[in-house]
Order: structure tokens, then sequence, then C-alpha cells
């Protein structure tokens, strides 16, 4: 299982292009509204969420969870316990995080980037509290996986891909919808 979630103001590409890439890799993910059912993005385009943070359910089917940014998105998934104690849960038990855009703060706030390689948005590195704060556009450290913002959303995506599914099948992926 793999939670995305989805708060209002989340910005839409960041959230949709990975929930694309893993639904056509396979992953069984499901969308969390944590502002409610219906969510709205940055730039007023809104979803229907799968489920509401309180549904979710922690237990050992977690396979990877993911932060999109935006603003006021990361805000309001910054304000949520739920979000919080899944992060805690998933770090905890060495669960794949992936958090793009303005999201890394969360995680940096909380602690969990301190020591790793991480990227953000520009202007919330200070977030990213003991990070190594990375040039790359997309870092994987461990089980976090971090992005600058909207522009590599799709590499994002198939890292998360690759994170589930390995390599190979991110990079078929990848042919499939680039075609190259």
């Amino acid at each position: 299982m793999v939670y995305l979630f989805l708060a209002d103001g989340f910005e839409e590409i960041e959230a949709l292009c990975p929930l694309d890439l893993l639904r056509r890799a396979g992953a069984d993910i499901q969308t969390v509204g944590v502002t409610g059912k219906t969510v709205t993005g940055s730039h007023n385009i809104t979803v229907t969420a799968d489920i509401t943070a309180d549904e979710i359910v922690l237990d050992r089917s977690l396979e990877m969870i993911i932060l999109p940014g935006g603003m006021p998105g990361t805000a309001n998934l910054d304000a949520s316990g739920a979000v919080h104690e899944t992060i805690r849960w998933a770090a905890e038990r060495g669960v794949t995080i992936g958090a793009i855009c303005a999201a890394p703060m969360i995680l940096g706030k909380l602690g969990y980037l301190s020591g790793r390689s991480a990227i953000c948005f520009p202007g919330f590195e200070k977030y990213l509290i003991g990070a190594n704060i990375s040039a790359k556009p997309v870092v994987a450290d461990e089980n976090f996986i971090t992005a600058k913002g909207m522009g590599v959303a799709l590499p994002f995506g198939l890292t998360l891909v690759a994170a589930l599914f390995g390599e190979e099948t991110a990079e078929e992926l990848k042919k499939s919808v680039m075609a190259v």
C-alpha cells in the first residue's frame, strides 16, 4: 500500500504525476485527503481523495508515503497530526518516504533528514535541519526520496517507482511515457 497525502493548496503536478506513474507500474496506491475528501490544489484543480486521513491503516502492508508540495498545501500537511503520525510510523520501520518541493521541510523539521542528502524548493533549505543540501533535482538517501519541485515531478515519480519495483521497471515505464 502507498499513501499519497493531499491537502488543500497542494501542487497538482507534484501529486498527480507520481500517482499516475505508480498506478501504471501496478502500485496499490490511495490518495489521502487530509483537509477533507474533496481537495483543491493550488491552481484550483479539485480532486476527490480515495480515503480521508481518519481511514489510514498503519500496518505491514504500507510500503511508501508521498508528500507533494505547493503552498499552502505543505503547511496544511504539516498541520496534520495524521500526517505526522504516519511519517513517524513509516520512518521507524524504514518505509520509503517521498517528498517534493516544499514538502521536504516537514521531514526536516521533524529531524528525519539530519545527516542525509536532500533537496527542496529553493528557499525552504533552512527547514532541512542537519541535511546535506544536494544540487541534484531528485535525491534518494536510504528510504527518503526528496525532489526540488514541479519541474522534476516525472523523475521524482520514476524514482518512487524504482524504489518499489526496481530500476528495470522504472526504465521501462520511462520509455513508455517519454517515447525515448
